[in-house]
């Protein structure tokens, strides 16, 4: 095995792209962007800071996002395990990716820039589901944003349900139980967790 190591190691194993190929990669949110979002209930947002990389899910209704301009996105936050480390990063470093999906489709839109936490009533209110306001939203400033083509879903089988597989149950309950040495907490946080996921369903 061979390191990887040097940019002109990476090159000889995947050639840099075409000026055509790279010609998609825009420092805004063009309209397909735009209509991708408008209907993605779903996406992934990664940051950086002192503790290292977090990828966070973040999921509401379609369209949950908002795009104020080509250049601005507003993504609301809401109550979740309150570990924080995406938002503790965002605060210290301001750097964010997304990657959107829309189900059933392939393609999947990439987005990076500087984002900023805002807790305006006003802003927090215009986001607000079944009563409840946003936490905070974050804005982004889009520095990057591009397609990424749909070759990744199509080999992983991501929408076709014959590739799934048994569905995996995961104990919430068993985590906390071993990790808190207490055998006797997990049918009460398992009961929490399928009520709370029968609310959201419903």
């Amino acid at each position: 095995m061979a390191r990887v190591d040097t940019l002109e190691h990476l090159a000889e194993l995947i050639p840099d792209p075409s000026p055509r190929a790279a010609a998609k990669v825009l420092d805004h949110i063009d309209t397909q962007g735009a209509a991708f979002i408008a209907q993605s209930p779903f996406l992934m947002l990664g940051t950086e800071g002192a503790e290292g990389i977090e990828i966070s899910p973040k999921g509401d209704r379609p369209g949950f996002v908002e795009m104020v301009d080509p250049r601005t996105l507003l993504i609301p936050e809401r109550p979740g395990n309150q570990l924080k480390m995406g938002l503790r990063n965002i605060v210290a470093n301001g750097r964010i990716a997304l990657i959107f999906l829309r189900p059933g489709t392939g393609d999947m839109l990439r987005v990076s820039g500087r984002v900023e936490l805002d807790d305006d009533a006003d802003l927090c209110a215009r986001f607000t589901i079944e009563s409840k306001p946003a936490l905070l939203v974050m804005r982004v400033a889009v520095e990057r944003a591009f397609f990424h083509c749909a070759r990744a879903a199509l080999r992983s089988g991501l929408w076709e349900p014959d590739t799934w597989g048994q569905a995996q149950r995961i104990s919430y309950g068993k985590i906390y139980a071993e990790a808190l040495d207490n055998p006797e907490i997990e049918p009460l946080f398992d009961a929490i967790t399928d009520e709370r996921n029968a609310d959201l369903w419903h």
